[in-house]
């Protein structure tokens, strides 16, 4: 299990914009040859936007693009005509397939903090798609199938305890709160990149949200 923390995160965005960005894995120009992706995760973008900030209308292409929003409204505008907004407990996936434009921008009066996955399809190009899940629930997983992927979103009371996937590589992802996953404490923003999981929980020491990839490849 290799655990990254917060703070090991690179910094980006625009905070002149009102645009504050922390990046898992090498992004832009924060190049680094060691730390391109895992498994089929390529980016963890932790997310901050001021009311009123906006990522103006760019591309994506060959990108599963999946949003957990924190806390506020993400608005959420694309290409192919879909106009939505996500709001905390909701699953957003964007498949850029062969090419897809858009735009995020936070519309409402309070801050706006969202996680952003990205990840390597299994085949590239194909037809842009869009899907909005409100309130998933925690016995639910969200399959990305053109990733062969499944996000499990779990919520933890203090002393609770769940299973990680059983899997060739598991990504997790702390939102909020503390967990203790073997011997490790996890704070807001910690992930853990784990290969070959088999019997292991993660405990809830403070009330707590995390997300575990379940990850093929």
């Amino acid at each position: 299990m290799d655990v990254r923390r917060a703070d090991e995160r690179y910094r980006g965005g625009d905070p002149e914009t009102g645009i504050d960005s922390r990046h898992a894995f090498s992004f832009g120009p924060h190049y680094d040859p060691d730390n391109l992706r895992f498994g089929a995760v390529i980016a963890c973008n932790e997310e901050r936007l001021d009311p009123g900030a906006c990522f103006d209308e760019h591309p994506h292409s060959h990108t599963e693009i999946v949003t957990w929003v924190v806390e506020g409204e993400l608005t959420h505008r694309d290409s192919t005509g879909h106009e939505t907004t996500v709001r905390p407990g909701d699953v957003q996936h964007l498949s850029a397939a062969a090419g897809v434009r858009h735009v995020e921008r936070n519309d409402g009066d309070a801050p706006l903090t969202f996680v952003q996955t990205w990840l390597a399809p299994l085949a590239p190009g194909g037809t842009p798609s869009y899907e909005l899940v409100p309130g998933i629930a925690d016995s639910t997983p969200y399959a990305v199938r053109e990733a062969g992927v499944l996000l499990h979103v779990r919520r933890l009371a203090p002393g609770e305890r769940t299973a990680v996937p059983d899997a060739a590589y598991v990504y997790a992802h702390v939102v909020r709160g503390e967990v203790r996953l073997a011997g490790e404490e996890l704070r807001p923003g910690d992930s853990a990149r784990i290969t070959g999981a088999t019997d292991l929980e993660v405990e809830g020491v403070t009330p707590a949200e995390l997300l575990l990839w379940e990850l093929t490849r």
